[in-house]
């Protein structure tokens, strides 16, 4: 009988041991096959974070490829313009022939300015005379300065002018009259001997091309300029027309300080002329000297004209004009 006890007893014992082993085995397996999936989730999620930079990646750089490219073009554009005039203006004759004078190249005879200090940036203004072709102003344009055009009135050898001029906001009239020494002249050219009825009615004639118009300074002009009479008369005509006249100061003698002044308006002339020598290195050194004059005065006028190396040198120039606030004519 005691012997039965003990067998039953070692059964039971077995059982419980083979219940615990399967317990045991059961969380083992549930264990694992958490381990597993965590470790599986992991590898997925990296992979799907390493698919995703590497597609943000290519887009990034495709965007650098397109910015690149896009800066390229830009400046292919403007060194193809800039090209394109040069075949244009290969016949330039030298900006020297609107001034009475090598003199009056830097320092014009005139009453020395003051020092004007101001809350903003010096300013300066720079005028391109002689526009007269699409591709002129396509040039001038492509340099995405703020550049403020004088068209020639339009002419036989320039007839689309007004036309062109007619789709800028803001420009001058760069108004041909008589020189001292000058034998290629533009048609209708105002001379010294020209009456108050003839002057008048170029003007309104301008006015009717140009529409928009509020500016105009002389081509070449030495000669007329320097009369008062015929400065009198041609002042009475712009004043009529709500015209300024801005001074591209072609002579030492000129008489529109003294007209204006007659008139009770405030005199505007050019401080630099920037091509009067059409080599880049001249230029450039010219466009440093209209900075510097704009800011020791506030504010300061430079004239050049659509010729490749002027527009060439303003290109290579536009960091240096960062030192002054480069500003259409209207802002002076």
């Amino acid at each position: 009988m005691a012997k039965r006890k003990k067998s039953q007893k070692n059964k039971t014992k077995t059982k419980i041991l083979t219940y615990i082993a399967w317990i045991l085995a059961f969380i083992a397996l549930v264990l694992s096959t958490l381990l597993a999936g965590y470790y599986i989730g992991f590898s997925d999620g990296k992979s799907k974070t390493e698919k995703l930079y590497s597609k943000e990646n290519t887009k990034q750089k495709a965007l650098l490829k397109k910015l690149k490219n896009s800066l390229s073009n830009k400046q292919l554009s403007v060194n193809t313009r800039l090209k394109s005039v040069l075949k244009e203006t290969q016949d330039y004759i030298s900006a020297s022939h609107e001034i009475d004078g090598n003199s009056l190249v830097n320092t014009p005879k005139m009453a020395k300015r003051k020092r004007v200090i101001t809350p903003h940036k010096a300013r300066l203004a720079i005028i391109i005379d002689d526009v007269g072709t699409k591709t002129q102003v396509e040039a001038i344009k492509s340099l995405r300065l703020p550049l403020t055009m004088s068209f020639l009135p339009p002419s036989k050898a320039r007839p689309n002018t007004a036309k062109l001029a007619k789709l800028e906001k803001l420009y001058m009239v760069h108004l041909p009259m008589e020189a001292q020494n000058w034998s290629a002249e533009e048609p209708n050219t105002l001379r010294i001997h020209d009456q108050q009825t003839k002057i008048s009615a170029r003007i309104k004639e301008i006015k009717q091309l140009f529409p928009k118009v509020k500016y105009i300074n002389n081509h070449t002009g030495s000669k007329f300029t320097s009369s008062e009479v015929a400065m009198n008369r041609l002042i009475f005509a712009l004043s009529a027309n709500n015209i300024h006249f801005i001074d591209s100061r072609t002579t030492a003698q000129t008489k529109a300080p003294k007209v204006l002044k007659n008139f009770g308006l405030k005199y505007v002339s050019r401080d630099v002329f920037l091509d009067h020598h059409m080599d880049k290195p001249y230029v450039l050194k010219q466009i440093k000297k209209a900075i510097k004059v704009a800011k020791s005065h506030g504010s300061a006028i430079a004239i050049g004209h659509p010729h490749k190396n002027t527009l060439q040198a303003l290109y290579e120039s536009k960091e240096l004009l960062k030192d002054v606030e480069l500003v259409y004519i209207n802002r002076l």
